[in-house]
C-alpha cells in the first residue's frame, strides 16, 4: 500500500489537537507554525511541529491525521534565512483547519470565519485567517479558537 500523496501544507499540533495551517506560498503558514509552537508554550500546552511544506492526510476510525512528508521530517523554513532543524512529532489528530487567505477574502468578523469543511471524509473545524496580519495575531486566534472548539 503506497503512502497518501502529500499536500502543500504546514501542521503543528497544540496540546492534543492538531493544526493543519494552508495557504499559497508565502502566505505564512510556517511562520504561523512556529508562532503556534511559541504561543502553545507561553499557555502552558505542549506545541510542536508535525510537518511543513508537505503532509500527508489520512482518514483513520472517523478521524484526520496528518503527518510530515519523510523528506522534510524535522525541518521549517524561517523566511529568508532557509530551513533550519526543529523537533516534530510524527503525526497530530487535525482539529483545525486554518486558510490563510488574501485579505480581500478574509473575513471581516470572528463569527464569519468559523466554519467545518469535509477533508478526507473527516468533518473538521475550519477558519480563515488574513495572510498578511502578524503571525503572533494569528496564533493568538488560533488558541482562542481551538479553545472554543474544546481541543
Amino acid at each position: 500500500m503506497s503512502p497518501p500523496p502529500a499536500i502543500h501544507a504546514t501542521a503543528v499540533v497544540v496540546g492534543e489537537a492538531g493544526v493543519l495551517i494552508r495557504g499559497a506560498s508565502g502566505a505564512g503558514k510556517s511562520a504561523l507554525a512556529l508562532a503556534l509552537v511559541v504561543a502553545a508554550g507561553r499557555a502552558g500546552l505542549f506545541g510542536c511541529l508535525v510537518g511543513d511544506d508537505r503532509v500527508r492526510l489520512v482518514a483513520r476510525h472517523g478521524r484526520l491525521v496528518a503527518a510530515g512528508h519523510p523528506a522534510v521530517a524535522g525541518l521549517i523554513e524561517r523566511r529568508g534565512q532557509g530551513l533550519e532543524n526543529m523537533a516534530c512529532e510524527a503525526s497530530a489528530v487535525v482539529r483545525l483547519i486554518v486558510d490563510l487567505v488574501e485579505p480581500a477574502a478574509a473575513p471581516r468578523l470572528p463569527a464569519a470565519a468559523e466554519r467545518r469543511e469535509m477533508l478526507a471524509g473527516v468533518e473538521t473545524a475550519r477558519m480563515a485567517l488574513a495572510s498578511n496580519g502578524s503571525a503572533r495575531d494569528q496564533a493568538e486566534a488560533v488558541l482562542a479558537r481551538l479553545r472554543a472548539e474544546g481541543g
